[in-house]
């Protein structure tokens, strides 16, 4: 089956200008966003595809992995359709090497006739066909690299075939996202900010996640340096808040003064009295 973006569209924002000015309602104005496509699986996916056939050895698949560094192969059969998907996890569970599960009787007795069957036929099969994946869930090029992330996350996979037409046109992998990261990295470059103006992305920033204590925080920049000062009632926050203010332009380093205030007790606990903690801003 093929998993279908919902929107024909999905944007995001490439820089978030924050306009001093108040907006008269208690909030930041702002200026108008610049936005830009998010990537799509068109954008990341590796293609042509490496394939093999449903009737070929496991020993085949085996050695085209190994040969190109590859963890996963698509198996479509001599009509072009995708039958399956085998990754190197297929081969963890083997006969040869000794590993097939071993279960006590009385365990064997409650798991059924029909799963044992599965797992002896996985763990002894020589066929790709008999080992395999039967199946697998597949996107379109048009899925967003968002979607394609929450169903690796939901369905605990790791690469998902892209198809067009009955076709697989191509496959996308953690690693091509990987890849897609360190190429945005690449493009991206520190921007020269005055110190209100970064003190204002920050608590905008702040204003917008659901978990930042925003009225317990206070924000002083002073040359891009970053001095966070107030309350927090995780310590989880600490280092959230830190890595907001780190991705706000313009910073060149961060020093925590943030204090922690045990919701039950009321114990206020503070950093060290040494100086504070600070990251630099790479």
């Amino acid at each position: 089956m093929t998993a279908k973006t919902k929107l024909p569209e999905f944007f995001r924002c490439d820089r978030l200008d924050v306009d001093q000015k108040s907006d008269g309602k208690g909030g930041l104005g702002f200026k108008k966003p610049k936005w830009r496509p998010a990537m799509k699986a068109k954008d990341v996916m590796t293609s042509p595809v490496v394939s093999v056939e449903p009737g070929a050895s496991i020993w085949q698949a085996v050695r085209i992995m190994l040969q190109l560094h590859i963890s996963g192969l698509p198996v479509i059969d001599q009509k072009g359709g995708l039958v399956g998907i085998v990754t190197e996890g297929d081969f963890l569970r083997r006969a040869e090497t000794g590993t097939q599960r071993r279960r006590p009787r009385w365990l064997e007795y409650l798991i059924g006739p029909g799963r044992l069957a599965d797992e002896y036929t996985r763990s002894h099969g020589r066929k790709v066909s008999e080992i395999m994946t039967a199946d697998p869930l597949t996107i379109s090029e048009d899925t967003s690299v968002d979607e394609i992330v929450q169903l690796m996350e939901k369905r605990q996979i790791k690469r998902l075939p892209v198809v067009r037409d009955q076709e697989v046109v191509g496959i996308v992998s953690r690693a091509n996202l990987v890849h897609a990261l360190a190429s945005v990295a690449r493009d991206i470059r520190p921007t020269s900010a005055g110190d209100q103006a970064i003190r204002d992305r920050i608590l905008a920033e702040l204003a917008s996640q659901s978990w930042a204590p925003v009225a317990l925080v206070d924000v002083i920049v002073r040359d891009g340096v970053v001095e966070l000062w107030g309350m927090i009632t995780d310590e989880r926050e600490r280092k959230a808040i830190v890595v907001a203010a780190e991705n706000a332009p313009g910073v060149k380093a961060v020093n925590d003064h943030l204090a922690w205030v045990d919701a039950i007790s009321g114990m206020v606990l503070y950093q060290s009295n040494e100086a504070p903690a600070q990251m630099k801003v790479s």
